[in-house]
C-alpha cells in the first residue's frame, strides 16, 4: 500500500529510542522528512545517519528535554529551522515512574502532568494552524493500555494519560473539517527498554526471576509472546498516512489481544 506520505514532513516527539524511534524509522521508509527529539544529540545523530543512510525519508534532529520548561518553544524553532511546519505530529512521552497511588506525591504529579500532558497540550495548539491553514494534518498521540484497562504499579501512568485520551477525542471532533485526524495508539507489552525495566521492577517487587514475570506475561496475551516495534511502527505509520484519513477520534490498540475489554 502506497501510504501516500512521502515528502510530509514529520515530528516525533521523544524519538531517540524505543517507539519513538521506530515510528521515525517507519515513517522515513515511506519517503517522509522525520525530525526526531529527544535528550541525547549523540543518540539522535546516530539515529539520523542510520535513517539517512537508508536513501528513502530524510532524518534532522534537535535535542529537547519534556521535562524542561523551555521544551515547547525549543521545538516550535526546531520545527520552523528544519522542517518549515509540519504535516504529521507523532506526540510520545517516556513512562513515569512505577508506584502505587500512594506513591503520588503532588511534586511528582506535577511532574509528570508538565511533561506527559500539559506540554503535548501546548504544543499541539502551536502547529495546528499550519496544518488548518494547509488543510491536512496527521495528529497521533501514543499512550498506553493502560488508558483502557489500568496497569497494577502505575499509577501514576494509569491517572495521567487518560487526560490526553478526553483531550485527543475532543480534538479530533474540532478539527476534522480542515482535513487534520487526530488519534491514539494503545501499545501493549511491545518489546523495549520501558518493558524491560518495568519486568525489573515487577521482579524485585514480587521476588521472582525475571525471565518468569516474562513468562507469566506472555502467557496472558492472547498472541503469547511481546510485540515488536516494527510491528507497532508499521501500524503508527498507517494511521499517519493519507488512506486513514477517515479515521479520527479513535483509541487504536496494538497489544496482542491482551486487554479483556471490547
Amino acid at each position: 500500500m502506497d501510504l501516500g506520505i512521502a515528502g510530509k514532513r514529520a515530528l516525533i516527539l521523544a524519538s531517540s529510542r524505543g517507539l519513538g524511534k521506530g515510528i521515525a524509522v517507519a515513517l522515513a521508509r515511506e519517503g517522509a522528512h522525520v525530525l526526531l527529539c529527544g535528550r541525547s544529540a549523540e543518540t539522535l545523530q546516530a539515529n539520523c545517519d542510520a535513517i539517512n543512510a537508508d536513501g528513502l525519508g530524510r532524518a534532522d534532529w534537535v535535542q529537547a528535554d519534556l521535562g524542561d520548561e523551555g521544551f515547547v518553544e525549543t521545538i516550535v524553532k526546531g520545527v520552523a529551522d528544519k522542517l518549515g511546519g509540519v504535516d504529521i505530529l507523532v506526540n510520545n512521552s517516556g513512562g513515569p515512574t512505577p508506584g502505587s497511588t500512594e506513591d503520588m506525591s503532588e511534586e511528582k504529579l506535577a511532574t509528570y502532568f508538565n511533561s506527559m500532558v500539559l506540554r503535548i497540550i501546548t504544543l499541539t495548539n502551536r502547529l495546528l494552524p499550519g496544518m488548518k491553514q494547509q488543510g491536512w494534518g496527521r495528529i497521533l498521540t501514543v499512550a498506553s493500555s493502560g488508558v483502557i484497562e489500568p496497569i497494577s504499579g502505575l499509577a501514576l501512568s494509569n491517572t495521567l494519560r487518560p487526560a490526553l485520551a478526553g483531550w485527543s477525542k475532543t480534538l479530533a471532533t474540532e478539527v476534522a473539517q480542515h482535513g487534520i485526524t487526530s488519534n491514539m495508539l494503545l501499545p501493549g507489552s511491545i518489546m523495549t527498554d520501558r518493558l524491560k525495566s518495568l519486568d525489573a521492577a515487577a521482579a524485585e517487587r514480587s521476588g521472582k526471576s525475571v525471565d518468569d514475570v516474562r513468562a507469566a506475561s506472555e502467557k496472558a496475551i492472547p498472541a503469547r509472546r511481546y510485540g515488536t516495534v516494527e510491528e507497532f511502527a508499521a501500524t503508527a505509520a498507517f494511521l499517519c498516512s493519507a488512506p486513514a484519513s477517515y479515521v479520527t477520534g479513535s483509541l487504536v490498540r496494538c497489544d496482542g489481544g491482551a486487554a479483556r475489554s471490547v
